[in-house]
């Protein structure tokens, strides 16, 4: 059975706590004018855990990512990424679109991060040559972007991000661009690998299925400004299946748990983006558009 998400925590004061937020709030533009993404975001990411964050559409989720990948500063709260090895990076990032370079090969761009940390190359070759086996690129090894479908070169993305060896895995959307098959295949990979390693990731996703396939924990954020509306443990042991695990009666339980939690935020969310501009707003576009 699913756990209540109303009854579960955001997990401060856990041992071995890898990723610590305090309160992370974040603003863009002015006082006056500006937009609130994150407000007084609290919540402790154990080390070694598969968390996954869902919420509407303009939830602060990406802006919560970019934050713990030190590309955005919190307007107020505090981030603490506790390092484990400071010869490895504090992190990698795994984005939506294609983040691969173009003219680089598949081994090229998977060796990318080790050559730039100066690793010896015996190393490389063993590490890239893992990790491309691991997600069936071996064959394609010779390959450019271009000539690859855009499941490989997600695969790529991910055999990089693993073989750079980072402290903790971020990864937004990978596979939202793909297709059903190449996204329930590109899961199962994904899981084979991290059983493997058991890095800490933080995974964005708009699919509940996919938080509950892959997940430990669950966060479920409010619509803007971005808060932890509930927190979900997911009960499945590992390492899991994608196919088999759907099949279990309680997998739908929990699915169903969380669209009743996120569901009102995404009604919010629609809302709010259709909610007319202030009157003398609407009225001073109307005086433009009739000049």
């Amino acid at each position: 059975m699913s756990a209540d998400p109303r009854t579960i925590d955001a997990g401060t004061g856990t041992a071995d706590v890898k990723i610590a937020l305090r309160g992370v709030t974040k603003r863009f533009g002015s006082s006056g004018r500006g937009v609130t993404a994150l407000d007084g975001l609290t919540l402790d990411i154990p080390r070694g855990q598969f968390f996954m964050i869902v919420g509407p559409s303009g939830c602060g989720k990406t802006t919560l990512l970019r934050i713990l990948a030190n590309l955005e500063r919190p307007t107020g709260g505090e981030v603490d990424v506790r390092r484990t090895a400071e010869d490895r990076p504090e992190n990698s990032m795994v984005f939506q679109g294609d983040s691969i370079f173009p003219w680089m090969t598949v081994w090229a761009n998977t060796a990318y991060g080790l050559r730039m940390r100066g690793v010896p190359a015996s190393e490389i070759r063993d590490i890239v040559g893992h990790y491309l086996d691991k997600t069936g690129l071996t064959a394609f090894r010779d390959a450019y972007p271009h000539e690859l479908s855009g499941g490989m070169r997600q695969r790529v993305s991910i055999a990089r991000a693993f073989a750079n060896d980072p402290d903790v895995l971020l990864m937004d959307e990978p596979f939202s661009a793909l297709d059903e098959q190449n996204r329930t295949l590109l899961q199962g990979e994904l899981l084979r690998i991290w059983d493997e390693t058991r890095k800490t990731v933080v995974f964005i996703t708009h699919s509940v299925d996919e938080a509950v396939t892959l997940g430990d924990r669950i966060m479920v954020m409010t619509a803007r400004p971005g808060r932890a509306k509930s927190f979900v443990d997911v009960p499945f042991e590992r390492p899991r299946d994608v196919l088999e695990l759907r099949h279990r009666p309680e997998y739908g339980e929990i699915v169903y748990d969380i669209w009743q939690h996120l569901r009102d935020e995404v009604d919010r969310s629609q809302k709010a983006q259709s909610t007319p501009p202030p009157r003398s707003l609407a009225q001073r576009l109307a005086r433009r558009g009739g000049r």
